[in-house]
């Protein structure tokens, strides 16, 4: 079974697949459907599906709009969807990987808000004693670099192959018998979401899961999304989820992951959320400005988000997430009006040049 981790696609390598895959076609570069079908056929995954929403025509929601009226102005937009291959609706339930990054991101970053807390609190502040050992330093870290990735803790998942449920206590204990990256450095690491939830729940009393359904989940009326905890099983209605071996692994312990990649979601549910906290309704806008500096990370990652340039000079947000049987990306404009979510029900695209032509279908100019 191929190991059940997330792997964060750098921007720049992104946009140089995107201009060599347009480059090569003959004539105007195909749509997000026939891009769809192709994740099948040439990606050869066992089905993909692909839900994109569009609100332009719409007013801007500022933050604070009451969550009601952020949903109904949602609802109002318009959606396309695509899908290839058998097993896939676009109901589905699926398990979303490292997405959940942008979840614990905007969790903290509203404590922030709020000031419970400060991005550049210490995580010996928050959990003392905790990281300490192998020149690892609580001490030395801050909030900040764990919402970067420039904490240099090494990736726990590197150790359990993302295969073995784990506490978040062990999770990190593993980590820290491994000596650190340098720090300052991009880095991406497991571990540092993981810290952060641990850090949510010492702040508020309560688990990562049940701020991020009190702050998030429930005002956005995100019906099919959860955190499942040590839940195996996926909620009705889902599809099956394989291996790159084919071999079924549609119920697996969310506790591989944890904070870093639990989260069981929809389509339209990340389409939602994307828009709403890119469009303002969840942060105010100096944590969202802080949200989407990329500086601390030298341009690869702001906080729980990173930026992708097409071809056509079209900045893309949002995040991947790869777990077992799944691989999920969600892309949006900087104002959150234009926003699409595609996933495949296997944890591999066998052309990964096929990930950055379908943002540039869904989001640069079409030519005839």
């Amino acid at each position: 079974m191929p190991t059940p981790r997330t792997l964060l696609a750098l921007p720049l390598s992104l946009a140089f697949l995107c201009l060599s895959m347009t480059s090569s076609q003959a004539g105007p570069a195909p749509d997000t459907k026939a891009l769809v079908r192709l994740l099948v056929t040439r990606g050869r995954v066992p089905a993909a599906a692909l839900l994109a929403h569009d609100s332009r025509g719409l007013g801007a929601t500022p933050a604070g709009t009451d969550p009601e009226r952020a949903a109904t102005d949602y609802a109002l937009g318009t959606t396309a969807y695509a899908r290839s291959g058998t097993g896939i609706s676009r109901a589905d339930h699926f398990r979303a990987g490292s997405i959940t990054k942008t979840f614990i991101a905007t969790v903290v970053l509203q404590l922030a808000a709020e000031h419970r807390l400060s991005l550049s609190d210490t995580v010996e502040r928050h959990l003392p004693g905790l990281v300490h050992g192998a020149g690892n330093d609580g001490r030395a870290l801050t909030l900040r670099s764990l919402l970067t990735h420039t904490s240099g803790l090494y990736d726990f998942t590197e150790d359990t192959g993302g295969t073995v449920p784990v506490t978040p206590i062990r999770a990190v204990r593993t980590a820290i018998t491994h000596p650190p990256a340098d720090q300052g450095r991009f880095s991406y690491s497991n571990t540092n979401y993981v810290l952060l939830g641990l850090v949510i729940r010492q702040v508020t009393g309560d688990s990562y899961a049940t701020e991020a359904e009190r702050r998030i989940i429930a005002p956005l009326r995100l019906t099919g999304t959860s955190f499942p905890g040590s839940r195996t099983t996926l909620p009705s209605p889902h599809g099956r989820a394989y291996a790159a071996d084919g071999s079924d692994v549609t119920d697996l312990d969310p506790r591989v992951a944890g904070a870093a990649g639990e989260l069981v979601t929809t389509l339209a549910d990340l389409d939602r959320f994307y828009s709403a906290l890119l469009g303002g309704q969840l942060l105010p806008p100096r944590l969202l400005r802080e949200m989407l500096d990329t500086r601390t990370a030298h341009g690869s990652y702001g906080m729980g988000l990173f930026p992708v340039k097409l071809p056509c000079g079209t900045t893309v947000w949002g995040h991947n997430g790869r777990i077992a049987g799944s691989y999920v990306r969600t892309a949006a404009t900087l104002d959150g009006r234009r926003v699409l979510t595609f996933r495949v029900n296997t944890s591999e695209i066998a052309d990964p040049g096929l990930e950055p032509a379908l943002l540039a279908a869904e989001f640069c100019p079409r030519t005839s």
